[in-house]
Parts: C-alpha cells; structure tokens; sequence
C-alpha cells in the first residue's frame, strides 16, 4: 500500500495524518510513545487564530496582518517573514477546521503577553491542548478500526533512521518489541522539539545552551531531539538551535521543589487577571509582557518565592484550570487577602497596599512602572477568596530545529528541498524568531501540520502517477491503488480519482485498531502479531469482578504497587505507570485512594476499559 509516513502523535502528527486522509492519501503513523498525545495535551492556554467565526460573533477585530506584526514583534525580527505568513494567515481556517472537523467548543477567546488583540481560543473545560488533541486522537484510531487499508498506527515504535536514496527519503527504519523494521514512503516528521534532552553524549540543549541544563522542564521525556539528529544525519539544516524558551510560570510542588519535570500554569491565568508578586509582595513586571520578558524579570529582581495571585473573579473565570491545580496540590485556596499574607510572612497592610497600588494602575489613576496596557479582573481586595500558586521559570519549547519551506519541506544544508521528506511542528525552526507568543505552539501544530500533509500527499500522488513511488514492492502487497492523477504543472494542485482493488486481502494492509501493545511487521508494512488478528482473536468469556473495599485499596499505596479507585472500579495501575501520558506522578498521587473526581476532570469514562482493560481487577465495595 502506497502510502505518507507521519513520525510523532502529537497533534502535528495528527493534523498531518488527517489532512493526508482528506486529500486522498493513505498513513501511518509512529510514535515511539504508548499513547499519542506528545507535548500538545499539555496546552493549557489555547490556540490562537486570527479572523476566526469565534472572534466575528464577538465582534473582536483582529486579522491576519495584526497577528502577523504581533508575532514578529516577539519574534525579535529574527523568524522568517514567509513562515510567519503562513502561520498566521492560515490560523484563521485552522482554528475553524478544528471547530467544524471535530466538533470542537473552542468559545472562548482571551488575550496572552504580546497580543494586541484577544485570539487565544479555548473550551470551557479541561485544558485545550488535551481537548483539541484527544479529538483528533480518538478519530484517527477509529479509521484505523474501520478503514485499516487507510490508516495504520504502530505505538511503541521509535524511529531511528530515515531512509536516504538518491538524494531523496524513502521511508524510516524504526526498533519495536525488539527488533528493527522498515517502511517505505515519504516522510512526515512531527517528532517535537528538545527541551528535555538532557542526555550527557549527544544532547542538542547541552551542546547549544549549557546555561540552561540545571533548570526544570515541563516536557515530557520523549523531547529529546531525535527528528534534528536524523536530520542532521543525511545533511538536513538546523537553525537557531540556541534559542530555547524559558517559560515564567512553573508550578512548583511544595512537596518536591525540586522536581526536574514541572507543570505549567497556564498563561491564560494571568490573562485572566493573575498578579506576579515577589517575595516581599511587590509586583516586579508587566504579568503580560513576552515570556522572555516576564522571565528576565524574575531573575533581575530576584526575590523568591514568586506567587501567582489570582481573585476570586480571575478563579471563576478559569475555575477549571484551578481546580485541577489545587486536585494536584501544586495551588491553594485562601478565603481571604489576610490568609494570603499569612502564607507570605507579610503584614496585611503590605498586601493590601499592593493591592490597591495595581487597582489604581488599572483604573487609569497612576501610570504603571512596568508599562502594562491591559488589565481584567482587576478588583484586588483583601474581602475576597483567592487561589494561589508558587511560580519558577521553567524550559517550555525550543524554537531552533529543522529548517523549512513554507510548503513544509525540509531544507538540505544548501537550502535546497530533501525530496520526500517534510516537517511540522516544534521540530521547525525558523517559525518563531527568539520568542514565541503564547498560543502558537497549538497553532504551528495545526497549521504547519495541515500544510505538511498537502504538500507529502502532492508528493506521494505525483509520485505514483509518474511510477517513482509503487503503489506497492513487487509481490509483497496484494492490493493495489488504481488512481488517476492530475498533476497541476505548479506542483501544488493535485485531483484524483480512486479506487481500492481486493480491500482487506492482504496482510500488509492490516493495521493496529487503537491498541498500545506491540505489533510484527515485515517489509510489507505493519502488521497485528496474529494473537491480535481479528480473524483469529477468540471472545475471552467475562468473568465477574469482586468486590474490594476501599481499606484493601488502601494497603496498595506505593511505587511498586499502586490500586486506585475510579468510577466505582479499582484498578491496578502499577504496570501502567511508566504507560501514564501523564507521567507516573499523576496516577500515584492518588495511589491507595479514590481518583474519581481527578480522572473525570480530565478523560471520558471509558478511557480506561478501551486503554487498560486487564487493569481492573475489581469493583469498589459499597
């Protein structure tokens, strides 16, 4: 089966794989993760978009061109002015297609450091990151159940090589269940970036910024650069790989300040009205200034511990996202501003005086010292309640990596296309210049996501129009694409008719249906180890759970064996620690004890019984 090969889950990945589909293409898709998700579940303050129907029905004026000015302001005039264009000009119909696709509620639109105008797009629930991603998750592993001569996903699955002949890609090589396999296609990489490469040998951070090797990140451990390496393998360029962002607004867990992975705290809690203050209770910067700005800040003053410092409007109007903060305990509630203080070590007065300082600010009534123009929220009084939230700069994203065409092809070391091989995502370098705005990281997923899959299924069409790509190696694929193209001489346009012959007789057309455990594959393409195949898979008869009671639970309370309940069911999660998208910390949190409220907060209920079936072992006696 001819097909686009997409590396990465994330929802660059995703937004590559679907728009493929769209186009007429076939995919599959690696991810060297359990699950997909990547870095983008982690999102927590939307995805921005000029001239979107959202921001028409609320009359809010933005366009493409203001956003534009807006990203090359942070950008330090240092990204390109036509990748710019793309990622902005096209953030409108992304956001849109995200909304008319997937059925997403993206209704709330709120202002980040360095926007002139509101365009950060969420849902009133959970963060949009996950939201967004889970979307398109869900429906990439149902094609892959209903249309496998489509779609394929093999999980587990770490790519370690691309295939280089003739000065073009010709597909990957990759290692999983212990062996090594390849496939052959065109290439898609949507690998992120390596902002948690932190490995002593061959790390990108270490040998590019050393100066930030001791800081805390809030990526996930897969961040390590592998797209770049393999880039750089077969002559690919690298660019601006020593600008690396350092995020202000780390939560820190007063239980582990420590801690080398952290969460984020949303920028958009201090778009809701959220006060910096230092030590002493003062305000030290503009709390909407760039994030490089808001980070230089930090350490020019520094005076830690830095608090984030939300009222009881900015809470309720992000009641959510401090929910699930104060669930992991990394915030607090406090009922009034003297409670604040208390924690503080501080006078009442002291804070109060704070307080009204900004309120005056904010009114018009005294000029700000840090030059801050947009204010919400901003009724600070001591009779109100409070959630409240110790902040450190943390490593965000990186963005140097992979040089591109605003069409998504990778650029060789003389700036020419590498045929056969195309990028999105925080694996592009270039997009963002020094700093990248808050809300683009989403952003650059979808739309350079959406832009790689057109141009690698121009790519894969034309190529089996002209022969250069078989539609299969001889004898290995029994079905055949019968297709007929027309090839716009530009190369940009391409239309087509199709049409499958013999769908569902051969064995490389079999894919995984959604599963994370390991699959067999062969040079035909991968492939359900046979105790998976539908054709030979025996119902297992269901056997009723027992009851277990929560004081059972509660005996499994460590790392080596963790019980939670969820939903009136226990689940042994020990062997799906190191699985977690999450990461382990999130599930033993709650080790011995009932995670419901936490779990519903973030995943539908049938999450676990699609994902981790054999982990129930019980139902919670009543």
């Amino acid at each position: 089966m001819a097909k686009a090969i997409v590396v990465g889950g994330g929802l660059s990945g995703l937004s590559a794989a679907h728009t493929i589909l769209e186009r007429g293409g076939n995919v599959l898709v690696l991810d060297k993760n359990a699950f997909f998700g990547g870095n983008s579940t982690k999102a927590t303050s939307g995805i921005n978009g000029a001239g979107t129907a959202t921001q028409a029905d609320l009359d809010i004026p933005d366009s493409a061109k203001i956003f534009f000015n807006d990203t090359k302001k942070s950008a330090r005039d240092l990204a390109r002015d036509d990748l710019i264009k793309v990622l902005t000009g096209r953030s409108g119909e992304a956001v849109n297609w995200l909304q008319d696709r997937f059925a997403l509620d993206l209704s709330k639109v709120s202002r980040l450091g360095g926007h002139s105008q509101p365009r950060t797009h969420r849902g009133g629930a959970q963060f949009p990151g996950m939201t967004i991603t889970y979307a398109q998750m869900e429906k990439i592993e149902e094609l892959a159940e209903t249309t496998p001569e489509r779609v394929q996903i093999v999980r587990k699955a770490r790519v370690t090589k691309l295939l280089y002949e003739n000065n073009a890609v010709v597909g990957v090589e990759y290692t999983a269940g212990g062996q090594t396999h390849q496939e052959h296609g065109p290439v898609v990489l949507a690998t992120g970036g390596y902002a948690a490469d932190f490995d002593d040998v061959n790390s990108l951070l270490k040998k590019h910024r050393p100066d930030l090797m001791n800081l805390p990140t809030t990526n996930g451990d897969h961040c390590t650069g592998d797209g770049q390496k393999m880039v750089a393998a077969i002559g690919g360029r690298l660019i601006d790989l020593e600008k690396v962002q350092v995020h202000p607004t780390g939560l820190v867990d007063p239980k582990e300040p420590d801690a080398k992975v952290k969460f984020l705290a949303a920028e958009a809690l201090r778009g809701c009205g959220g006060l910096l203050l230092d030590a002493e209770g003062n305000r030290f910067a503009d709390e909407l200034g760039h994030r490089d700005y808001v980070t230089g800040r930090m350490w020019d003053n520094n005076k830690f511990p830095v608090r984030l410092i939300l009222n009881g409007e900015a809470s309720k109007e992000i009641e959510w996202h401090c929910k699930h903060y104060t669930g992991r305990g990394l915030m607090k509630k406090f009922d009034s501003g003297e409670a604040v203080a208390k924690e503080m070590g501080l006078s009442a007065d002291k804070l109060k005086a704070t307080f009204d300082d900004y309120n005056e600010i904010a009114t018009g009534k005294k000029k700000c010292p840090w030059n801050k123009k947009f204010f919400n929220n901003h009724n600070m009084k001591m009779d109100d309640t409070f959630h409240v939230a110790l902040m450190t700069p943390v490593l965000h994203y990186t963005m140097g990596g992979v040089e591109i065409s605003p069409e998504g092809h990778v650029l060789d070391n003389n700036g020419k296309p590498i045929d056969g091989l195309y990028a999105s995502g925080e694996i592009a370098g270039g997009v963002h210049g020094a700093n990248r705005l808050g809300g683009s990281s989403l952003l650059g997923c979808v739309v350079f996501g959406r832009v790689a899959g057109d141009s690698v299924t121009s790519y894969l069409l034309r190529g089996i129009s002209t022969g250069k790509i078989a539609a299969g190696r001889a004898g290995q694929v029994a079905n055949h694409l019968a297709t007929t193209v027309r090839v716009n001489p530009d190369n940009k346009n391409v239309s087509l008719t199709f049409s499958w012959d013999g769908q569902g007789q051969s064995e490389g057309n079999a894919a995984t249906s959604g599963s994370t455990q390991q699959v067999a594959t062969s040079s035909a393409g991968p492939q359900p180890a046979a105790e998976n195949s539908k054709a030979q898979k025996k119902e297992t008869p269901a056997t009723e759970l027992r009851e277990i009671s929560m004081e059972e639970v509660a005996k499994h309370a460590s790392d080596d064996d963790c019980w939670v309940a969820v939903n009136g069911q226990v689940i042994d999660a020990t062997g799906f620690l190191d699985d977690h998208p999450g990461g382990r910390k999130a599930i033993l949190l709650y080790k011995g004890r009932d995670a419901t409220e936490e779990f519903n907060m973030l995943h539908d209920k049938n999450v676990i019984s699609k994902y981790y079936k054999e982990g129930i072992i019980g139902t919670v006696k009543q």
